[in-house]
């Protein structure tokens, strides 16, 4: 079995972040989803618990921070190219998330900044194949 990753995230809203992640073309899991959690299908690999912020706390003994007022991690994803970048930011300010700051690009890698509408911050990013697998040193020596 491959390693799979479940990102847990807190929520104010569950039906909120259910369609604002659908949005984005994601799959809500109903075996493991109820009025406490939605699970949230990236792909085979990557998922969301999307969990009440009173769920959340049952988890931990540590104080939950509010995504809005603070940020504890940036959840960063590749996508495919630009365009797919670009086309899942406008999906999901479309479904009530936000950019907060400009997009970035770096040349070898466009990366763009999104808050879901909890605030947790999601980044989309396309990084150039050759910087990918031989960074971007090599990437830039073979420009112009």
């Amino acid at each position: 079995m491959d390693t799979q990753i479940f990102v847990n995230v807190t929520t104010t809203d569950l039906d909120r972040s259910k369609a604002f992640y659908t949005a984005l073309g994601c799959e809500i899991n109903p075996l493991f989803t109820d009025e406490n959690a939605a699970c949230i299908v990236w792909n085979e690999h990557i998922y969301f618990m999307v969990l009440t912020r009173e769920h959340f706390g049952g988890f931990t003994d540590k104080t939950l921070v509010d995504p809005r007022a603070s940020a504890q991690v940036i959840l960063a994803m590749s996508r495919e190219s630009r365009e797919d970048v670009d086309g899942i930011l406008a999906a999901g300010i479309a479904a009530g998330g936000s950019e907060p700051r400009e997009p970035s690009d770096y040349g070898f890698m466009y990366s763009r900044t999104m808050e879901d509408p909890d605030g947790n911050i999601l980044e989309f990013l396309y990084m150039d194949p050759v910087a990918s697998e031989q960074g971007p040193a090599v990437w830039e020596s073979q420009l112009p």
